[in-house]
């Protein structure tokens, strides 16, 4: 079994649950009372979101996940994963100056909606996911549209992400919220929507959307089983 490293801390509470299902996953393909080898390097998310937001040092948040990917290299780590959508927007940069590779959670999820047949994907998560290239970019490799959302619709999901998901408050009124968007987003062209921000799936799973949904937390945990456990 290969020996995954993991990047976390963006938040904690998404980080808790690639834990837990990467294990679940890792028992149910083996048996008995496997889990998974592990690794992990938690961010400071308070610091990463200093940069980002506050001071607007795009610089300084990708050297907190260079440092992070270094240290899972050094521990001996076979692939690096990180529990984060928007922070994947580093990776390129990043991937020059290591030997071990990441396993991209918008690689896997566009592979994911092509394997299912959609051409139209709404894409959902803070505001870097939803405005930077890297999930078009990927998805447009794989023969699939993105559709995103408005100003309006972008400033909620941000702004809901930060002020109740990262601590782990899923609220009912927020999941409504979340179901109009959708089904606006439909309207709008989408045939499915990614849920690319990994609390989204915690607030709303893929069963209470209004059209078919892809949690990009599920999809990133099987395919990285599916790595660790590759030629094993």
């Amino acid at each position: 079994m290969k020996k995954i490293g993991l990047i976390g801390g963006l938040s904690w509470v998404s980080t808790a649950q690639y834990y837990k299902r990467i294990n679940e996953i890792t028992q149910s393909a083996l048996g008995g009372v496997s889990s998974a080898r592990i690794v992990l390097e938690s961010i400071n998310r308070q610091e990463f979101i200093s940069s980002v937001i506050e001071r607007k040092d795009e610089a300084s948040a990708c050297q907190q996940i260079a440092e992070s990917a270094a240290a899972l290299e050094a521990a001996g780590a076979d692939f690096i994963v990180i529990t984060c959508n928007g922070a994947h927007r580093f990776v390129p940069e990043i991937a020059k100056n290591i030997q071990i590779p990441f396993l991209h959670i918008a690689q896997v999820t566009a592979q994911a909606i092509a394997e299912k047949g959609f051409k139209r994907v709404a894409i959902l998560g803070v505001r870097k996911t939803m405005e930077e290239d890297f999930y078009p970019s990927i998805l447009a490799q794989n023969g699939i549209g993105a559709i995103i959302p408005n100003e309006q619709e972008k400033e909620y999901i941000h702004e809901s992400i930060n002020r109740e998901l990262v601590h782990n408050q899923f609220l009912d009124k927020t999941r409504i919220r979340y179901q109009s968007i959708i089904s606006d987003l439909s309207e709008r062209g989408a045939d499915c929507v990614a849920l690319a921000c990994t609390e989204i799936p915690l607030l709303l799973s893929p069963e209470q959307s209004p059209i078919p949904a892809f949690s990009t937390t599920e999809i990133h945990c099987l395919a990285t089983v599916k790595c660790a456990l590759e030629n094993d």
